[in-house]
């Protein structure tokens, strides 16, 4: 089913059953797709009731997107689902000859996981470029300190994705790295000349842009818009479609986010008139839902064409969850011998 009609919004539920007013809400506003946390996640059988509901809120096969990266950001957890350490680690670990192959198996397995629980969509790769000073809510999510490694890191772990049916979002275009403040909390503004973000923090993003979806960065860069951050900035947008060369989904990220200011509508329409394809709303209230839905309306034509390109990618590879935690076993007991 095309996603024509569809809500411009994603939309997060309160807690892990889908309530009746919430059920009924999300028929009538029709959000292309949902995101699940921490507070939605139990039992491996109640997020598969869950997931089943959600779709049958909206009457079709919407997206539902997780943030599972690993460490601090990982909604699955132990006892059900494995713990991974934090991205950057892992690579550090694995070495710079090996540390494609382990984080391309690493989301090849979470995406096992995550297809088995009707997850479909994975908020990673983040292909954010790590400094010295980018803030410690992001520096250890990242996969290196240079473009380079970052792009064939990121491609690695799509690549892992993607083999398991779940789509990757590409995060956060442009490029956060330079951000010495978290976004959750504030603004933050970069001052670095354009060229420096060219070569460095946006050449990621151009080495993925054939990913089918991106998430953007609530960030202002000065050298090219000083007045206001790339998710609602049309300069940053159209840099990330021209110039960068993403032809993706692009979505917000959390409109919710104090980084942002104005009333959630505003924000919204900022959004979407700066060339947004979707608003991302995590936080489940339905005030909020609520607002959102009203202010954003329907997909545009051309968002609804990107998301069914990016949906008819949603196909999963015939796999043995235990073989391939057979594999990883034998990769890291390989990398532990030296």
């Amino acid at each position: 089913m095309s996603a024509a009609g569809a809500g411009a919004f994603f939309f997060g539920c309160a807690g892990p059953v889908l309530g009746r007013g919430e059920a009924a809400f999300f028929a009538d506003a029709n959000p292309f797709g949902f995101i699940l946390f921490a507070r939605n996640v139990e039992t491996p059988d109640q997020i598969r009731r869950l997931t089943a509901d959600l779709r049958a809120a909206v009457g079709r096969d919407a997206p539902i997107l997780i943030d599972q990266e690993g460490g601090r950001v990982q909604r699955l957890g132990p006892p059900f689902w494995r713990q991974w350490q934090p991205p950057l680690d892992q690579v550090r670990a694995a070495g710079p000859d090996r540390a494609a192959e382990v984080m391309r198996l690493r989301y090849r397995i979470i995406a096992a996981e995550l297809r088995d629980l009707g997850i479909d969509v994975n908020c990673a790769p983040t292909a954010d470029v790590a400094r010295p000073q980018t803030h410690p809510v992001l520096h250890n999510r990242c996969y290196g300190t240079d473009p380079e490694t970052v792009a064939v890191i990121a491609r690695a772990v799509s690549d892992g994705l993607l083999a398991g049916g779940v789509l990757p979002v590409l995060k956060h275009i442009p490029g956060h790295g330079a951000a010495t403040a978290d976004s959750h909390l504030e603004l933050p503004h970069v001052d670095l000349p354009q060229d420096t973000l060219q070569a460095i923090d946006f050449e990621p993003f151009h080495a993925l842009s054939d990913l089918p979806f991106a998430m953007t960065a609530h960030v202002v860069y000065e050298a090219i818009d000083a007045s206001a951050p790339a998710t609602t900035s049309p300069g940053m947008i159209g840099l990330i479609r021209d110039r960068i060369g993403f032809s993706g989904f692009l979505m917000s990220d959390d409109i919710s986010m104090h980084a942002l200011s104005g009333a959630m509508d505003a924000r919204c329409k900022a959004a979407l008139a700066a060339g947004c394809d979707a608003i991302l709303h995590c936080n489940g209230d339905m005030t909020e839902m609520q607002r959102v839905a009203a202010s954003c309306g329907t997909l545009t034509a051309a968002a609804a064409a990107r998301a069914d390109a990016a949906l008819a990618l949603r196909q999963a590879a015939p796999c043995d969850p235990a073989a391939l935690s057979a594999q990883w076993d034998a990769l890291m007991a390989e990398g532990a011998r030296g």
